[in-house]
């Protein structure tokens, strides 16, 4: 399912739930004086409000830089690999060839296989590390035939060594940034501040039901973002591996 789609039904349902609750409690209270709140109830909604707006922004500030670091890393892997692509020219066309092709092999490896199994925080397996253990053995045993070639070697291997540390990363910082113990909070956070909306005596009045559902909307908002960032490489499909893709989109 898109994530704006969830999104979209998440805050319609709490909107909902929020308009229902507040007509049927001015139903029930219809006798209530509500021309004024006790100061303190407007300091503790307040008051609530600022933490939980602090904790919002510290879990957002958090996975944001989780996903930043993640996108870094794909990065690294892809430009390591392209430069071994490129530092490649010094060698004879058919040993050029077998190595883009392993390199190749290896990106829409990382691409179809280890994605979605990063993405439902399964193990990635053998294979990846087999196919980049593949591209150093063709470096490794290959003499180099004059200056250039040896110049070119120790880079070369430099260059795949860079590439496995950032496959290595990258596999290590998939699944979800923050524990549930977290998750628990930001959810329960919200519905505290929510239900405190009620304690401010609101009535159905179209200005205060906008109010009051805008706030709702926004909550809403917030924590999908913490949501959306959680994954650092997304919940769905394979944008985050577009330097990847690169690499073998010309063979597609």
């Amino acid at each position: 399912m898109p994530e704006w789609l969830i999104y979209t039904l998440v805050s319609v349902l709490v909107c909902a739930l929020v308009i229902a609750v507040t007509v049927m409690r001015h139903r029930r209270l219809a006798d209530e004086d509500t021309s004024q709140t006790p100061d303190v109830l407007e300091y503790m909604v307040m008051m609530v409000g600022v933490v939980y707006a602090i904790v919002l922004g510290l879990a957002i500030a958090g996975v944001w830089e989780a996903r930043n670091a993640a996108e870094d890393t794909v990065q690294r892997e892809a430009q390591a690999l392209y430069e071994i692509n490129q530092r490649l020219d010094v060698y004879p066309a058919a040993f050029r060839t077998q190595v883009r092709a392993h390199i190749d092999g290896y990106a829409r490896h990382a691409v179809t296989a280890e994605w979605p199994a990063m993405e439902d925080d399964e193990q990635a397996g053998a294979e990846g590390a087999r196919l980049l253990s593949r591209i150093r053995s063709d470096i490794a045993h290959r003499t180099p035939a004059d200056e250039l070639q040896a110049q070119a070697y120790q880079p070369l291997l430099d260059q795949v060594a860079a590439a496995d540390d950032a496959r290595h990363q990258r596999l290590d910082s998939a699944g979800t940034t923050l524990p549930g113990v977290v998750w628990f909070g930001l959810i329960a956070g919200g519905a505290v501040t929510l239900g405190l909306l009620y304690t401010l005596q609101i009535r159905h009045s179209p200005r205060e039901l906008l109010l009051a559902t805008t706030f709702s909307a926004l909550v809403v908002l917030l924590l999908f973002m913490v949501w959306s960032f959680d994954a650092p490489f997304g919940h769905s499909g394979t944008d985050s591996s577009q330097p990847l893709q690169e690499l073998y989109a010309a063979s597609t």
